[in-house]
């Protein structure tokens, strides 16, 4: 490495190999002659590289205590950076931000703060308000110290401006890059599914408020076709129970995490993708997922929640449609678009056009100068 050559450090609670936001985030630094190293964590993957060039991946536990699982991240996160000084850090999610925060003001390096939710206002954790008070607090402690704060869309921009007080917010989407899918993985074919039936698709984690079991529910009124799930996460085992016996169980097909970089080869065999995040929390309520703009960028119309930010991209760029799911019938929305040839065929082009704009090249070129300069 050359002398003047910049160094970053990025650190996420979770697989970095499997987050596209910090594949590409790690991808494009590189690109620009960045030495990047990566601290990441895993504890759902059975099998995983532990070191993929610069990239370290941790095994976590989290069949043991929470604090066990806590003091062994602390632990591994704190050694690592001590070897390693940085003229940029970033955390890359609330819960790395304390200590990255202190190694940053220890180097006299810049940090930015990736937001990628509104951590305050957690899905998962809406039943844990001692853990959701925890994590509000850390934010609000840390928040107004950082050189930058990344966010996924312009809902959460406002949302943290107003509540934090802060102007140097800068809007960062989670989009994949531009990509041309030339080589699809034929579903139908790997999973035995007839030609005559359509294929709805969700690509993600599998947690509560997602949709999957919205769909799993009226399976049964849509007409021919097959509910595949691409994805791993804590509710997996939950759905897999709940389908056993069913007369839909062999319309419905797990087939776990997908390397990164084959993701969209699966994603072009979809018929339909399905983003249908329910309002149970203000972070779902603001939701703007990186699958949307995976859809795009197969060339795979969408149904979405008609959550604001969500519904403005389907809107604008007329690639789907959108559903109410407390007052809509989800299995009429689906039937609608499923049946029409005509509607599929002018949502795919749409998508094919918006992949042009909504790719993570174009989007990260709008703010590289303001963190890098």
């Amino acid at each position: 490495m050359s002398q003047n050559k910049k160094s970053i450090s990025i650190t996420f609670l979770g697989n970095a190999n499997h987050d596209s936001r910090v594949v590409n985030l790690i991808d494009s630094l590189i690109d620009l002659e960045y030495n990047v190293k990566t601290i990441s964590f895993d504890w759902k993957t059975a099998n995983f590289n532990t070191k993929l060039g610069e990239t370290t991946i941790y095994k976590l536990d989290k069949s043991s205590s929470s604090l066990k699982f806590y003091l062994t991240f602390f632990y591994l996160l704190i050694r690592d950076l001590l070897k390693y000084k940085a003229s940029i850090y970033f955390a890359e999610d609330v819960y790395t931000l304390p200590v990255v925060y202190f190694f940053a003001k220890l180097n006299k390096a810049k940090i930015f703060y990736n937001s990628r939710e509104i951590y305050a206002h957690l899905a998962g954790l809406r039943k844990k308000s001692f853990v959701q008070n925890i994590i509000a607090k850390i934010e609000s402690k840390f928040i107004g110290k950082v050189d930058f704060v990344l966010v996924t869309g312009e809902m959460d921009k406002e949302y943290l401006a107003e509540s934090y007080g802060l102007n140097n917010i800068l809007v960062l989407r989670n989009l994949p890059k531009f990509t041309e899918v030339k080589n699809k993985i034929d579903l139908r074919e790997k999973l035995n599914i007839p030609n005559d039936q359509k294929i709805l698709l969700y690509q993600g984690v599998i947690l509560e408020g997602r949709g999957i079991k919205k769909v799993i529910d009226v399976l049964d009124k849509i007409n021919n076709a097959h509910f595949v799930i691409i994805g791993e996460g804590e509710f997996r085992k939950q759905f897999e129970s709940e389908i056993t016996g069913n007369p839909i169980e062999s319309r419905v097909h797990f087939i776990g995490q997908v390397n990164h970089k084959d993701l969209l080869s699966y994603t072009a065999s979809a018929d339909l993708g399905l983003a249908l995040i329910e309002n149970i929390s203000l972070s779902y309520y603001y939701a703007l997922p990186n699958k949307i703009f995976e859809y795009i960028m197969a060339e795979v119309p969408i149904l979405c929640s008609d959550l604001p930010q969500m519904k403005k991209i389907v809107d604008d760029y007329k690639v789907g449609n959108y559903v109410n799911l407390e007052k809509d019938n989800l299995a009429n929305a689906i039937n609608e678009i499923l049946s029409s040839a005509e509607l599929l065929n002018k949502y795919k082009q749409n998508c094919k056009q918006a992949a042009k704009e909504l790719n993570w090249d174009f989007e990260f070129n709008k703010v590289k100068d303001l963190l890098l300069n």
